[in-house]
């Protein structure tokens, strides 16, 4: 998806719920918003007071679930086999998951480039830059096309973690996600470092040439890692004041009494559900403590069958003993509420790109060298 701004006047390609976040903003700070979006869009609709909104055909449907079959198979590969191969396998299954994508994105995109009425539209709004997730990089073809700054907001892109394309990050003590590893390795688990990164390398050999590239996480919960001028950090932008709860939820919040109350298992909103004897062993897990417990599951009704949840129960019991656990967490979340600059400041540098055109002076040109 792409949206555009004016007072100035900018361009938005994403696909994802931070998209709104960023639209919102964007809008109660006085600028007028052009947004190109898939008519497969969940969060962003076709009629909104925040924007205009140019709908584009793809080949998504509501029963594509990218995301919830890989999972599946994830799960599948790590219950059968936890050699070098698994990750062989994981990858390979990862491939075909994001090839897929970036078909339906790129063709989405080739179908905006050969609309010769909809480009002239875009070119004659005179549009001042690109916010786009560049994790389908189709997005940024269409930004380069149009000749426009680009800002992207961005965790993943279709290699990894996007801080190793962006900066440097050494291998000895930055592990890669899919390794398991912490930052301190041994020797044989920093070769296995290096290894996965040379192969998620050539998955992905692109840089975005972004002017920002507005980072949504915090060193809060990374490792640390040498940065570029160009990366600013919001994490926890997305974050909102709570609310109170509804009456009927209130209600079952105060009738845990003594025991306390937990909120938990939500597998966020890509995904609907896990395999069912899963489900239900933690289900069973849950069956077994005195606490509340509230769960997000889209899937088939869950069995009354005894399950063997002992591991799983175990866990939950020892992070309700072990206060240790909550004050590590409490800790943490007080460390990311407290920032030197609130997230949603870094909008700054949004309207920064928007008035200066290009940021080069902060911009590093490793991407341009041939290796």
């Amino acid at each position: 998806m792409v949206e555009f701004f004016s007072q100035y006047v900018g361009l938005f390609l994403a696909f994802s719920v931070f998209t709104l976040i960023l639209i919102e903003e964007l809008h109660y700070s006085g600028h007028s918003i052009t947004v190109i979006r898939p008519k497969s869009s969940w969060y962003i609709t076709e009629k909104s007071p925040l924007y205009n909104s140019i709908t584009t055909a793809d080949e998504i449907s509501r029963s594509d679930h990218f995301f919830e079959v890989y999972l599946w198979k994830v799960i599948e590969i790590e219950r059968s086999d936890t050699s070098g191969l698994s990750f062989l396998k994981l990858q390979f299954d990862l491939f075909s998951m994001l090839s897929k994508a970036h078909y339906i994105t790129c063709k989405m995109v080739s179908a905006i480039l050969e609309d010769k009425m909809l480009l002239k539209r875009l070119q004659d709004e005179q549009l001042d830059l690109v916010l786009t997730d560049p994790a389908l990089v189709g997005s940024v073809f269409l930004a380069h096309y149009l000749k426009l700054s680009l800002v992207v907001n961005v965790q993943w892109i279709t290699s990894g973690e996007g801080h190793f394309a962006i900066a440097p990050s050494p291998l000895s003590y930055v592990p890669l996600l899919d390794s398991g590893h912490r930052d301190k390795m041994s020797f044989p688990q920093r070769v296995k470092n290096v290894l996965f990164q040379s192969f998620t390398f050539f998955q992905g050999r692109f840089v975005v040439a972004a002017d920002i590239w507005l980072m949504r996480t915090d060193f809060v919960f990374k490792f640390l890692r040498p940065t570029m001028p160009n990366v600013v950090y919001m994490g926890g932008f997305q974050c909102k004041l709570s609310k109170p709860l509804p009456a009927n939820l209130e209600a079952f919040v105060q009738s845990s009494r003594d025991h306390g109350f937990i909120i938990i298992m939500s597998l966020g909103t890509l995904v609907k559900s896990i395999p069912a004897d899963m489900a239900n062993n933690i289900a069973a897990a849950f069956a077994s403590l005195p606490q509340k417990v509230i769960w997000r599951h889209l899937g088939d009704r869950l069995s009354t069958m005894e399950f063997n949840s002992h591991t799983f129960g175990q866990a939950l019991r020892e992070l309700l003993r072990n206060a240790s656990y909550r004050t590590n967490m409490q800790r943490l979340s007080s460390l990311q509420r407290d920032p030197s600059v609130r997230p949603l400041d870094s909008f700054f540098w949004i309207e920064y790109v928007m008035r200066n055109k290009e940021v080069t002076h902060q911009r590093s040109e490793f991407f341009k060298m041939p290796w």
